[in-house]
């Protein structure tokens, strides 16, 4: 799938050093898969939630959550927010 605004991840991981393998492996999973479903999705990624219509990752052990909008039919995934656990229950991203 292509990857669009990479810069978040990027910046996610210049501010949390710590999970930047993390955001690395996310990335070039991602990158290479070629999904057609939520069901496909979570085989990827079991710790994956679909909200709405976005989609939120666990990275790093669950110390970051990786929000993203997917558009399977065109392969395109557009990083919303990447935010740590804290950030995400305060639920701000949502609107």
């Amino acid at each position: 799938m292509h990857i669009i605004t990479q810069r978040r991840i990027a910046d996610a991981a210049r501010e949390h050093p710590e999970c930047a393998g993390a955001l690395d492996h996310w990335y070039r999973i991602a990158r290479r898969a070629q999904v057609l479903n939520f069901s496909q999705l979570r085989h990827l990624f079991p710790g994956v939630d679909k909200v709405g219509d976005l989609f939120v990752f666990n990275i790093g052990g669950n110390k970051l959550r990786l929000i993203a909008a997917i558009h399977f039919n065109r392969q395109k995934v557009f990083v919303r927010a990447v935010l740590t656990h804290a950030e995400y229950d305060q639920g701000g991203w949502q609107s």
